[in-house]
Parts: structure tokens; C-alpha cells; sequence
């Protein structure tokens, strides 16, 4: 009996050994690369492995990078941005060990509906049943996410309904649920101005107009939501692909849509936005982020700090960075996603 206790031992040390090295050689490329900084010849500037998978109602197009049996990791992009927002985020987390999974959103790059009958919806609690789909199609039970903008707000509704399904959570402008209910309450007129795009795509021109211009208009967003950023063509062009998807001027025009009571979301949905409309707490380990620079509405740490009730921490983020925090500051976002597994 002793020696099998012995060997259940040596088993057990040898797999933490194992991963503590692992973990420590990541670190150390972590702390030695300079993505976005160092020779613009030395970036990493695509994905190697770009896979499709039926999953819910979507065929989801994700690259993946890292070994399969590592921790998984998901990373959620926003609007108007996608999987290339992680591109210099998941080869750092892949050294360090990590699954990394990056799926494109519904109406993004590669990613189609399954059925010409879906509803081109956006509401917030579809977005969040996707991504549990897609875990649920990749037999992941639990992963980290990482997450910012639309993909954060779908980050922290999985935390919150599902949280057996999420490890921890890095959240870039920290809590996003929200509610039509809430957002039918004015802001001061300085905040109403930063929506500008919201109450252009609640009428038909901008329906019209995004449809028509949608690549000159999201650098646009781009611009004013990184002021400080100074991307290239080439880096726009690359994520610019993904707007040409059919669906994306109407999963974009229905998510503000909804978001102001203007349209119906899917009734199937109804019982989960009722959950959400209660700003539910998240109680898994979580770390917030905020640029310095970051030129697109957000809430202030200090309003969202106490929706999160197990272990959390927040982190500025200096040197100018703007809304799409990962691609803009990767070894700040990459080391988060390290520290908050260890939480």
C-alpha cells in the first residue's frame, strides 16, 4: 500500500514539476519578447491554424494555437475588431502551456450561420449561448477567458450564469452587462455624444450607411476608440476581412439596437436577460484592464469593483493604450491571463 501511495507521489510531483517549468519558461519568453515594440520584422502577424466547427445554431471559424491538453483559454474579440486583436496574445500564451482557442463572433470573418432561418440576432445573452456551444463542440468544460469589448460583456454573462464553466476571467473596461431596461435611462449629453454610432445605426441610413461603408467607418472607430494607437494598413487590412462577412451589418445594426429597446431579441432568451437585467455579481477570479488612452465609452474602475466577489484585481495599462487593449499592449493582457489562472 505504501508503495503505491510512494508512486501516486512521484506521479503527482512529477506532473507539478512538469507544468511549474513549463509555466516558467513561458514567463520568461513572456518577459523577453517585445511584441509591438521590437522589430516590426519580428511580429507575429497571423495565425498558423484556422479550424470550423458546427456549434448551436453557427459553424464557428477559431484559430487555435498551444498544446491540446494545456489549460484552455478562450479569447473573445469585440466590435469592430476580431481574432487579430490576440494574434501576438496567444503564441505567448501558447509557450506558457495554454490551449488558446479564438473564435471569430456570429457575423464575423469565417463564422456562419447554420440555417438560413436564424434570426440575424445580436443580443447580449445569444453571443454568450454561442461561446458555451463552442465549448461544448470542443469538449471543454472550463476555460480562462480573455476578453474586451463585445467579447468581454461575453465573458462576464458566462462568469455570471455559468460560472462552473469559467476559471477565472481577464475583463478589459471590467463589468459590461447591461440591460434594455437600464439603457433606456439618459446619460449627460458628453457621454450621449460618445454613442454617436449607436443612435446612427437605430435609424435606416445608418443601417444603409454601415452597409456601404463599413470598412472607411470602423477605422473611423478605430481611430477615436485608440486615439494614441498607431496602427498600419496592414494590420486594419487584416481584420477588415472579417467585416465582409454576409451577416455582419445585421448582427452589428440588431445588437444596438437591441440595446436600446428597439428591437425584439429571440424569445428563447427571455428567461436569461431576465437574469442579466439584475446585474448579477461574478464570483470567479477576475482581473479588470483599462488603457490610458482608451477613447470609447467605459465605466470607471470604481463603479464596477464590487460586482466582483471572489479574488480581483484591476491594472491600468500606461504608454497610450487605447480600447482594443490586447493587440495594443499583448505582454500586459498575456501576463494577466497567466496571474489570474494562478488566482
Amino acid at each position: 500500500m505504501s508503495d503505491q501511495i510512494n508512486a501516486r507521489r512521484r506521479r503527482l510531483l512529477g506532473t507539478t514539476v512538469a507544468g511549474l517549468s513549463l509555466m516558467e519558461l513561458g514567463l520568461s519568453r513572456l518577459a523577453n519578447a517585445q511584441p509591438g515594440t521590437a522589430n516590426a520584422g519580428s511580429r507575429v502577424t497571423s495565425f498558423a491554424n484556422i479550424k470550423q466547427i458546427d456549434a448551436g445554431t453557427l459553424s464557428v471559424a477559431y484559430a487555435e494555437a498551444g498544446p491540446r491538453n494545456g489549460p484552455p483559454v478562450i479569447l473573445l474579440h469585440g466590435w469592430p475588431y476580431d481574432i487579430y486583436s490576440f494574434v501576438e496574445v496567444a503564441p505567448l500564451l501558447a509557450a506558457a502551456g495554454y490551449r488558446v482557442i479564438v473564435p471569430y463572433l456570429r457575423g464575423y470573418g469565417g463564422t456562419r450561420f447554420l440555417s438560413a432561418d436564424t434570426p440575424r440576432n445580436g443580443q447580449q445573452a445569444v453571443v454568450a449561448v454561442d461561446i458555451v456551444a463552442l465549448m461544448d463542440a470542443l469538449h471543454i468544460d472550463q476555460a480562462i477567458f480573455g476578453a474586451f469589448d463585445w467579447g468581454a460583456r461575453t465573458a462576464n454573462i458566462i462568469a455570471a450564469l455559468w460560472p462552473q464553466r469559467c476559471k477565472a476571467m481577464v475583463s478589459v473596461s471590467g463589468y459590461l452587462i447591461g440591460s434594455q431596461e437600464a439603457n433606456r435611462a439618459p446619460l449627460p449629453p458628453k457621454a450621449e455624444l460618445a454613442w454617436w454610432y449607436q443612435f446612427y445605426f437605430a435609424t435606416p441610413r445608418g443601417e444603409a450607411g454601415y452597409a456601404a461603408n463599413r470598412r472607411e467607418f470602423n477605422r473611423l472607430i478605430w481611430h477615436t476608440a485608440s486615439p494614441k494607437w498607431d496602427f498600419d494598413d496592414a494590420t486594419f487590412d487584416r481584420s477588415a476581412e472579417s467585416f465582409t462577412n454576409p451577416d455582419h451589418v445585421a448582427i452589428v445594426v440588431h445588437n444596438y439596437r437591441w440595446r436600446l429597446g428597439l428591437v425584439n431579441g429571440e424569445s428563447q432568451y427571455d428567461e436569461l436577460e431576465k437574469r442579466l437585467a439584475t446585474a448579477p455579481t461574478i464570483s470567479v477570479p477576475t482581473i479588470t484592464m483599462e488603457g490610458d488612452a482608451n477613447g470609447a465609452p467605459h465605466p470607471e474602475p470604481a463603479a464596477y469593483a464590487k460586482k466582483f466577489t471572489g479574488r480581483y484585481e484591476h491594472r491600468n495599462v500606461g504608454g497610450g493604450v487605447g480600447h482594443n487593449l490586447p493587440q495594443e499592449a499583448p505582454q500586459a493582457f498575456a501576463q494577466a491571463i497567466i496571474d489570474v489562472a494562478r488566482f
